[in-house]
């Protein structure tokens, strides 16, 4: 028995399957350059300083307040700014993928 004989698992099926859809359906998998690597790496290592700081500036900030209703508007306010963050870093790396190097 070979290795490829073996008995697959079900993500291993899966991952055929969908390998196939996007053959059929025209998808090429490029792989990624060295420098698009490094491109992304320096956009999540950036995104993980912003977030550092958003959580620094978060924390300061509900040190110093009391009102409950005060404290649930700057929950708010701190996932939509970590969402956004969010948000950015995907886009940009679906950008930096999405070009030729």
């Amino acid at each position: 028995m070979t290795a490829d004989d073996k008995p697959k698992s079900a993500v291993e099926l899966a991952m055929e399957r969908m390998r196939q859809r996007d053959a059929d359906s025209g998808v090429v998998e490029t792989p990624t350059t060295d420098k698009q690597k490094a491109d992304i790496a320096e956009a999540r290592s950036f995104h993980a300083s912003k977030t550092a700081e958003a959580e620094i500036l978060h924390r300061s900030k509900m040190a110093g307040i009391f009102d409950p209703d005060e404290r649930t508007k700057v929950q708010d306010d701190y996932r939509r700014g970590l969402q956004r963050l969010n948000e950015d870093l995907e886009r940009k790396i679906r950008k930096i993928r999405e070009r030729s190097d």
